[in-house]
């Protein structure tokens, strides 16, 4: 048996055994689903200004939002068309099916594409917010849309005319209070097993539930195909993308059942 088989079997029978799992996922996991980062290598801006000759952390500031909304909602707009027609892809599947065997199963994710939330997910922490969730700047109106398709760029409130913007945290901006207090409250309740999936856990409160995990003396596992800042400290670690992990661990979680998607 190779050592990613032996791996795998480790690992599927930690989620075969877990009532109690936090899946933490980033950009890898949306990877498979045709989406490009924006920052990582091969991103939408990897190493080069934007077209304004602005970083693409100055382009989608807070900062910037408040004072030149047409320069953030130029880059949203942007970062929404490359995901236009994407749709979840087979982790996610898997992540809501596990979900749905039992209700312990959390997700934590840095992704703002709404994915795990159309696939299935309702125990679900967006972190950073969803991209086609608006608010008004200026009122209380709210709406939610498929895609930008046709929409004035900045949109404005069509109850009060102030500028309406994504409900999403840009740089410079505090998370939600709320989101914080529910990702507290689930490692209070404690978990058999903590999953990084597609994120180099570069944020605290992204590594923060895996350094939890390894002072705790719960299992974690981490999928991703290169090295992050857990790395070290996961129990298991499958070089594998998303999308090629998931599938095989479900198969060995159901040997007499197909794999979802």
């Amino acid at each position: 048996m190779s050592a990613q088989s032996h791996a795998l079997d480790a690992v599927a029978s930690l989620l075969a055994e877990a009532r109690r799992i936090l899946f933490i996922t980033g950009a890898g996991i949306s990877a498979d689903s045709g989406l490009p980062t924006y920052r990582g290598i091969g991103g939408l801006y990897h190493e080069r200004l934007t077209g304004d000759g602005l970083t693409i952390e100055q382009a989608l500031s807070g900062q910037m939002m408040a004072a030149r909304p047409e320069i953030t909602w130029k880059y949203l707009a942007e970062i929404e068309a490359t995901c236009r027609g994407a749709r979840p892809n087979i982790a996610h599947d898997i992540i809501a099916a596990l979900e749905r065997e039992r209700p312990g199963v959390w997700v934590l994710t840095q992704n703002v594409d709404g994915f795990h939330r159309v696939a299935g997910s309702n125990n679900l922490i967006e972190i950073h917010g969803n991209l086609h969730r608006l608010c008004c700047t200026e009122c209380p109106h709210s709406r939610s849309l498929p895609d930008f398709t046709g929409m004035q760029i900045p949109p404005a409130c069509p109850l009060c005319g102030g500028v309406m913007r994504p409900k999403v945290v840009l740089f410079g901006e505090a998370l939600s209070v709320r989101d914080i207090e529910r990702l507290e409250a689930i490692l209070a309740g404690g978990l058999d097993l903590v999953v990084s999936i597609g994120t180099t856990s570069v944020f605290p409160y992204i590594a923060g539930p895996v350094v939890w995990a390894w002072r705790s003396g719960v299992p974690s596992v981490e999928i991703n195909p290169g090295d992050t800042e857990v790395s070290a400290i996961v129990t298991h670690r499958l070089r594998m993308r998303a999308a090629e992990a998931l599938p095989e661990l479900w198969r060995r979680m159901h040997p007499c059942e197909p794999a979802e998607g």
